[in-house]
Parts: C-alpha cells; sequence; structure tokens
C-alpha cells in the first residue's frame, strides 16, 4: 500500500495516489478519499475522474478539492473541516501530502491547531501554507 502519515486515528494524508490503490485502501478501511491537488499539475498524473471512478467501485466516497498556492486555503473550509473530521476513515491527498496536511491544520482553531501542527510535524510536512495565514 501506498506510504500515508496518519495524523489522526482517521485522517491520513499521501502524496498521489493511483486509480489502482483505491481498492487497497478501501480493503484497509478507507471509506473516503478527498483530493487536493488540481488535475494536470504535473505530466502523467491520473484525473481526478479517474481516481473518482475507482472509488465508485468500491463504494468509497471521493471530494474533490483541489487547492495551490496560490488560491490555499480554498474557497470552502467548511467543506474541508466536514470531510476531514468526519469520524470517518479518511485519505486526503495531493502531490506529496503537504498540501493536504495543511488544509487539516487550517481546520483546526486554538489548542486544537496547536495539537495538528506538532503532529503534522512530526511527519516532518512542512507547514508553509497554513502559516501565512496566521493564527
Amino acid at each position: 500500500m501506498i506510504p500515508v502519515a496518519e495524523l489522526t486515528d482517521v485522517l491520513s494524508v499521501a502524496g498521489q495516489i493511483q486509480p489502482g490503490d483505491v481498492a487497497d485502501l478501501a480493503a484497509s478501511g478507507y471509506t473516503a478519499i478527498i483530493c487536493n491537488r488540481p488535475d494536470d499539475e504535473e505530466s502523467g498524473q491520473p484525473s481526478m475522474d479517474a481516481v473518482a471512478a475507482a472509488c465508485e467501485q468500491v463504494g468509497v466516497t471521493f471530494v474533490r478539492y483541489p487547492v495551490t498556492a496560490l488560491n490555499f486555503p480554498g474557497d470552502d473550509l467548511t467543506l474541508m473541516d466536514d470531510a476531514m473530521n468526519s469520524g470517518d476513515k479518511t485519505l486526503a491527498y495531493c502531490r506529496s501530502g503537504a498540501r493536504s496536511a495543511n488544509l487539516w491544520v487550517a481546520t483546526q482553531a486554538g489548542d486544537a491547531r496547536t495539537a495538528a501542527v506538532e503532529r503534522a510535524q512530526q511527519f516532518g510536512i512542512p507547514l508553509s501554507f497554513v502559516m501565512q495565514l496566521g493564527s
């Protein structure tokens, strides 16, 4: 299976996944996958449609929420909060996992944000996107 950073008991982040990874992720208990990577960011990356189709085949919910450095944290952080903190076992992915982790930190506030920053840093994840937002 692809390497993941388990940020919480139910939320993990990873770099780019392939449609062929989805069945293994579902077998590992993931019930939702969030894509935080825009299509065509890099040559040869699978499209969101291809990953979404693989999710549909195995009954995994697929959430599209692509962001870049220019539009971080996107237009609807509440949507990410709901998806990332739903209690369902969820994998969020982007090119490296860093954007997804930054979005998770951005959904937190107060002491929870401090704890989220510490957790992401345990995995060596750079938090440059969320740090630009302030507290």
